[in-house]
């Protein structure tokens, strides 16, 4: 359920709305060039500052056993951001990226300990299939939502919003704040069942620390010995390198598909449109996908998807139509989320659980470099060629390299180092 409301914010906030009313509405004193600058700006800063708190925090947590506080404290201080866009006013975009950095931050934040849960509260047998099934109901949630804010955009009259032609930029900029208001409501809302049902793993200890030792000169500590003893866990690494650079082929997917859909001549409400087909597509698919990891392996089941995900880019190089994109975003939907649940759960089982508040942090840092170098490679190959289609092609190259990576992460063996480290903690209370 956590999964179903937090990705109201990464529809509505991160993808749908809340990016075309930072440009034409907070933006507007601004040349559309130097609005979309500000928002690259905003999206790095907020990347940035959790890839250099997550892994302290984890390790924090774990040693504190504050996994569900630190979850918290981030989804509060999203939740109260997203709600704040209410009042961002015309041209007040310093006020819009400093809450979207916020919500950025809140959202990232309090996912990094919501994953980090995922191997205390799923047997290793069960831990595909609940990963898979998250992000299936974060389609629903997320989905959902997104409709109704776009129907009350699109159509204000039908819920007595104003309307109609000689409307101020505040009265015809409310349906889009309200929207804001509402993925507040909505993440809120939807995080309580996480809250009051899930219990907080219990605090364990390595074989030479104590109890009295602080939080913050251990979470130091802890973090050192795990980046000398990545070589130990080469499988997580190997995995954490793999995903990196696969993952940046799907966000760049993500990211470009409707500046590339607008290029070739796709209209707006096609476009948007097809973001809601990714989303409901995308529910069943994500649990199909829980139910063949079952049957033959998370690993081949990420292979599977990356193979689709090359085909979607072949695809895209001819792609003309409207109905064509449609067909994409069908594909995309297919395994979009199976893809990147398998990969989530795949190396929850090659950590040991005592470190992964830790490892998810990494994790986090890891996932946050994916999405990086894909657009920049978009963005050359497109100065260089002067063809979007050649752009699209390029990105074949990041689920190539990401999958012959992929290929040499032995899981078995890195279950097994992982369980052998388990073996050296105690558990205090």
């Amino acid at each position: 359920m956590y999964d179903w409301g937090i990705s109201a914010a990464q529809t509505t906030i991160m993808t749908a709305v809340f990016p075309i009313f930072f440009v034409s509405y907070a933006g507007a004193d601004l040349d559309g060039t130097k609005a979309s600058e500000t928002w690259g700006v905003a999206n790095t800063v907020g990347a940035v500052l959790i890839a250099i708190l997550a892994p302290l925090l984890g390790a924090v947590a774990d040693y504190r056993a504050a996994k569900k506080r630190f979850l918290t404290l981030f989804m509060i201080l999203g939740v109260g951001a997203t709600m704040a866009m209410f009042f961002i006013g015309q041209g007040q975009i310093l006020l819009a990226s400093v809450l979207f950095v916020l919500t950025l931050a809140g959202a990232t934040g309090s996912m990094t300990f919501y994953e980090a849960l995922l191997p205390h509260i799923a047997r290793e047998d069960e831990i595909d299939r609940v990963s898979t099934a998250g992000y299936a109901f974060g389609y629903v949630g997320g989905g959902l939502l997104l409709a109704l804010n776009l129907l009350w955009i699109q159509k204000p009259d039908l819920f007595g919003l104003p309307s109609g032609e000689g409307l101020s930029a505040e009265a015809a900029s409310l349906p889009a704040r309200l929207a804001f208001v509402s993925v507040g409501v909505w993440w809120l809302l939807f995080s309580l069942p996480i809250l009051r049902r899930v219990p907080e793993p219990p605090r364990t200890l390595e074989s030479d620390e104590r109890t009295g030792e602080s939080a913050l000169r251990v979470a130091f500590t802890r973090l050192g010995e795990t980046l000398r003893e990545l070589r130990g866990y080469k499988q997580a690494f190997l995995m954490m390198l793999a995903f990196t650079i696969y993952n940046d082929g799907i966000q760049t997917i993500i990211k470009m598909a409707s500046v590339y859909g607008t290029e070739i001549g796709i209209g707006q409400g096609d476009l948007i449109t097809a973001i809601l087909l990714v989303q409901f597509i995308g529910i069943p698919c994500a649990f199909a996908f829980g139910a063949i990891a079952g049957r033959i392996g998370a690993k081949r089941s990420v292979f599977i998807g990356l193979a689709v995900y090359t085909g979607i880019c072949i695809f895209a190089y001819t792609m003309t139509t409207a109905r064509e994109f449609y067909i994409l975003a069908v594909l995309v939907g297919l395994v979009q989320g199976g893809t990147q649940a398998l990969s989530r759960s795949m190396f929850a089982t090659l950590i040991p659980k005592h470190k992964s508040g830790e490892f998810f942090g990494f994790f986090s840092v890891f996932e946050k470099f994916g999405g990086i170098l894909g657009p920049l490679v978009f963005a050359v190959v497109i100065n260089r060629f002067e063809s979007s289609q050649l752009a699209i092609l390029s990105v074949i190259v990041f689920f190539v390299v990401g999958a012959l990576l992929l290929t040499r992460v032995d899981v078995e063996e890195g279950e097994r180092v992982a369980r052998a480290a388990e073996a050296n903690v105690r558990t205090v209370a």
